[in-house]
């Protein structure tokens, strides 16, 4: 078959990882035309993809696309692959990559993250550990993210999704490949923003699911995500990222759909945390993996070593630790000085009015010059 035929067929790819978010990526990936070969770590949940086109266990109720196959094997998922796909637990990723690494050598495909989480050893976002697992050229990898809850893009719901890569080709080669009639893709080369917004958006939604396990109202929750907003912008624009990635789909888009959506792993931990149940006993009940419980302590280290402050991600770590009662969150949570504080910055800590602020501006001179910008979401 000539490169030209395979390439109108649509690109090969592994998606290495068959929970609820890989296997709705790798359907995502199929009903654009790419050829899927979906890894999985149980053979029996292999099989059930690969000859039944079902994974109950995750989405059930989904019938997947036929072009979709499935292996236990990782050299088998791998071999004549265009492009590999990661969705594994974040701290199960370098352990992955270590049996990926002899697969991957001496190859150039881009390298995707479907993971919204960062490394509790080392506190470093996904796409850094990759690169620093696999020793690969950091313009191969690429993040998608954006308000993706699964079992709703499953079901053929319209969506959107943004890919971040250093290297814009390689984030519309990722682009062109995932998109389809019901998903669409934007594209910029904010990593860290793009990351860094999947991450953060998960900690405020354990706050929500708090307060809603709890019993408070939607004047609680509101406060919490605006105020949740300011938080993760003036964090992650301390670490590197563009001010307006993070009111973008990765940002905002992905805090509104997990805040408010039962389907929300981090949302669903929150509730059970205000219901009263431990830590230890929400880890348990827990079907999936709740990204948002492991990065709460690493992203305040990273705080505290970037001088931001965090309030709400401070309470949601004293309640995980037991210190706080569920209850006793609210009436403190966006803020624990009763000084007035300026609403667009968190403690004056940032210039200018905060990171919010700045987009703003940033917006306006986007306006004013056609619309032009570099990050294209």
């Amino acid at each position: 078959m000539t490169r030209k035929n395979a390439d109108a067929r649509g690109p090969r790819v592994a998606v290495i990882g068959a929970g609820s978010w890989g296997t709705t990526f790798g359907k995502i990936l199929a009903d654009g035309g790419a050829q899927v070969t979906m890894w999985a770590r149980r053979p029996e949940q292999a099989l059930e993809i690969a000859e039944g086109k079902r994974n109950t266990k995750y989405l059930p109720g989904i019938n997947l696309p036929r072009t979709m196959t499935a292996t236990h094997e990782l050299s088998t998922a791998i071999d004549g692959a265009d492009q590999v796909y990661l969705s594994v637990p974040s701290q199960s990723l370098r352990e992955n990559l270590k049996g990926l690494r002899p697969l991957l050598e001496n190859t150039s495909m881009p390298i995707v993250s479907l993971m919204k989480g960062v490394e509790r050893a080392s506190g470093l976002r996904m796409s850094q550990v990759i690169e620093q697992e696999l020793a690969c050229d950091p313009e191969r990898i690429a993040v998608a993210s954006g308000p993706n809850l699964a079992l709703e893009i499953a079901r053929e719901q319209p969506t959107a999704a943004v890919i971040a890569s250093l290297s814009q080709e390689t984030a519309e080669t990722v682009a062109r490949a995932a998109r389809n009639s019901y998903f669409r893709t934007f594209v910029n080369t904010d990593v860290i923003g793009t990351e860094f917004g999947g991450v953060l958006k998960n900690l405020i939604a354990v706050a929500i699911g708090i307060v809603d396990g709890v019993g408070y109202g939607e004047n609680t929750k509101a406060s919490i995500i605006t105020r949740g907003l300011v938080e993760m912008t003036d964090f992650a624009v301390a670490n590197g990222a563009q001010p307006e990635t993070l009111q973008g789909l990765a940002g905002l888009g992905d805090l509104i759909a997990t805040c408010q959506s039962p389907l929300s792993r981090n949302n669903t931990a929150g509730r059970l945390l205000g219901q009263g149940y431990s830590y230890q006993d929400v880890v348990k009940q827990m079907n999936q993996t709740a990204e948002g419980l492991a990065s709460v302590a690493p992203i305040l280290q990273l705080a505290r070593e970037s001088d931001v402050h965090m309030p709400i991600v401070e309470q949601v770590k004293m309640v995980l630790d037991g210190k706080m009662n569920p209850r006793d969150i609210a009436p403190h949570l966006t803020t624990d000085d009763d000084t007035p504080q300026e609403e667009r910055t968190n403690h004056g800590q940032a210039d200018g009015g905060g990171a919010l602020r700045r987009a703003f501006q940033r917006a306006f001179h986007q306006f004013r010059n056609g619309g032009r910008s570099a990050a294209g979401d």
